[in-house]
This record gives C-alpha cells, structure tokens and sequence, in this order.
C-alpha cells in the first residue's frame, strides 16, 4: 500500500528522530541523554517524540530491538552464504565488537536488566535464531569433512563462546587496527589448528 505525503513525512521524522538518538546512544548513557537534547540535535519539538514514542525509554527499546533485527539478518546472511567456514568463523567472534561500538558500554547493560521486553527478545532471537544457524554451520561443516568427527558440536560451541566473549575485552586493549586484525587472525587459527598448527606429514 502507497504511503500518503502525512504518512511519508511522518515516516521521515520518526526515523531522523531515531538515527540521531543512535548516534547519542554510541557516546552516551541512557541516563545522559535527554528527550531535549534528542529534539535539539533531530531539529524537532519534545512534544513530537512524545508524540511518536510516549517516553525516551520506548524510543531507545524500538531503536535497539530493530538494531538487533538487522543484526540477525546480517549474521544469517553470513553464516548460511557462500563464505569458507574460516570467514564465518571470524564474523561471529568479531560481532561482539561490532557491535558494542553502536552503543555506550552501559546501554545494552541497562536494556537487558531495567527492560523486560528487550530481555525476552534478546533471549527468544538467541534460542530461535543464532543458535539453529550456528549449529547448522557447525552441523554442515563436520559433515563435510571442515570440522574433525572425533570433536562434538558441543565441544566446538563452547570453545567458540569462549572465544567470542574474550574478543572483544581484547581487541579493546590493542591499540592499533593492524595489531587487532593480526590478533584477529591469529584467534580463526587457534580455533581451527589450536597453538601446534596444523599436522604435517613427514
């Protein structure tokens, strides 16, 4: 159905008042940001994002649940494409980090314990999505010979949650990009080869 002039505008508005708290939302705690200071810098009235979102705490849920959304469909996109399993592998430990630079360090921490909803839809998107398309890839790979049958899935993805929530604490203490890409290289091939690298033939 075509959108009416009121109704694209309207559409335009929510998203500028959105985009701009994002961007807030990358340098700032919820605490600190402030529906004056949203409509400041988004060239709108208090009243509209009022209007729109009923109160700063709803505008930030909708910002970060649709955040999420396109997060999923990034890594689904990744995990079931055409890419080696190593690539795959290095997009899932890296998307912590990613991710974590769209948001101040406090948000997701404060969504996750003041937000009911956004708790259950952290949780639901993680059973009913990221876990089946990591099993699969996992699945898949073993089957094809990528992944050797004398290690369980189970070992893989506990090995690789540990890799993934160390990445990013440790990327953050690297200060230079091509230290952090060796670092980042160096972790795919621990995961795949572990410290001895991989077996030779004599």
């Amino acid at each position: 159905m075509q959108m009416n002039g009121f109704e694209r505008r309207a559409r335009q508005i929510k998203g500028k008042i959105k985009e701009t708290t994002l961007n807030m939302l990358s340098t700032s705690s919820m605490k600190e940001i402030r529906i004056a200071d949203i409509a400041r810098k988004a060239g709108v009235s208090q009243v509209t994002i009022y209007n729109y979102f009923g109160s700063k705490e709803a505008l930030i849920r909708e910002i970060f649940l649709e955040f999420m959304e396109s997060i999923l469909d990034e890594f689904e996109a990744v995990v079931t494409g055409e890419a080696a399993l190593k690539e795959k592998i290095e997009f899932i430990i890296l998307q912590k980090k990613k991710n974590s630079h769209s948001f101040h360090p406090s948000v997701i921490a404060e969504l996750m314990e003041n937000d009911s909803e956004v708790r259950v839809m952290v949780q639901k998107n993680y059973e009913e999505r990221s876990l089946p398309l990591v099993v699969e890839l996992l699945t898949k790979s073993k089957a094809n010979g990528e992944i050797s049958n004398d290690i369980s899935i189970d070992t893989v993805m506990l090995y690789l949650n540990m890799l993934y929530e160390s990445s990013h604490r440790m990327l953050e203490s690297i200060q230079y990009e091509e230290d952090q890409e060796k670092l980042i290289e160096e972790m795919v091939q621990v995961f795949f080869y572990g410290i001895c690298g991989p077996q030779t033939q004599k």
